[in-house]
């Protein structure tokens, strides 16, 4: 996946913006944007890729992404079908850290906003959140102005309390996408991305980021404080658990769909990873 640089920016009379959205499918490309984005999904369902994580998605979810962090909704095949009748539907709020002033939430009075724009760096998951607080936000679409702009701060403020929530994207992710070194490491993602249903091995990761593989293995080690082996292994589990999650029962497919290239090695790094076995996991999630 080529990661893209897209153009997010408020109208001149708004210092932020708030869209519904509603097409056939969400937009196939992963990109990124100097903007947050608060998202709230009215209809859809699909892979959700943020940073590197990589989950599956459906309505009613809230997701809060940082400046810069490279996402994409993907939605499931059927929307792509020809005769699909399916629509993909969300509210977004692009915004950026200073759209009040440089200073504005330096403020004591802002700190559990600031806190929660921090967070963001890594995206987060927003869990049980109140349905006052979803109509809250659906309703930012219907006001203007000062009223907008309030009511938009409420929200934040309450996002920053809530207390049950999860970070997405890895910290060591974050902390090294906008080094020196990210023209690299964004090849390196976009790769592994790309590739990891496949057999990958660090030497082909390494020649996409043009080191040999000795220098490949310590500048990974050192950034993700993790072999890439392991790095990799962690992808594969993440989308094998949204393949079981979708009901795929059959382990022994979800296996070879994962990039694992037989049973006993899935299982054991699905174990290693997730704390308990497949089947397990698919008894947890089952309806």
């Amino acid at each position: 996946m080529k990661l893209h640089l897209l153009n997010r920016a408020s109208s001149e009379d708004s210092s932020f913006s708030v869209a519904y959205n509603r097409y056939p499918n969400f937009l196939k490309i992963w990109h990124h944007h100097p903007e947050l984005e608060l998202v709230l999904i009215k209809k859809s369902t699909g892979t959700r890729f943020i940073g590197d994580s990589i989950e599956k998605f459906a309505e009613g979810e809230v997701i809060l992404i940082g400046e810069h962090l490279p996402h994409m909704w993907l939605n499931d095949e059927i929307y792509f079908d020809s005769d699909s009748d399916l629509m993909a539907e969300a509210l977004g709020i692009h915004f950026r850290r200073d759209f009040l002033g440089s200073q504005f939430f330096d403020k004591p009075e802002m700190q559990l906003i600031s806190k929660l724009i921090e967070k963001a760096r890594q995206g987060i998951k927003f869990i049980d959140v109140d349905p006052k607080l979803i109509r809250s936000i659906e309703d930012l679409i219907k006001v203007e102005g000062f009223e907008k702009t309030m009511q938009f701060l409420d929200v934040l403020f309450l996002l920053g309390k809530h207390k049950n929530y999860r970070l997405l994207a890895s910290a060591g992710y974050v902390n090294t996408f906008n080094q020196a070194e990210g023209k690299n490491l964004d090849e390196i993602y976009a790769y592994i991305f790309k590739n990891f249903k496949n057999p990958i091995h660090s030497k082909d990761v390494a020649a996409v980021a043009h080191m040999n593989a000795s220098a490949f293995s310590r500048f990974f080690k050192r950034v993700h404080r993790k072999t890439f082996t392991k790095y990799l292994n962690e992808i594969r589990v993440g989308y094998a658990c949204k393949l079981l999650m979708e009901q795929k029962n059959n382990v022994s497919l979800v296996c070879y769909e994962s990039g694992f290239n037989n049973i006993s090695n899935f299982n054991r790094q699905f174990k290693a990873i997730m704390h308990m076995s497949p089947t397990e996991y698919i008894r947890l999630h089952a309806h």
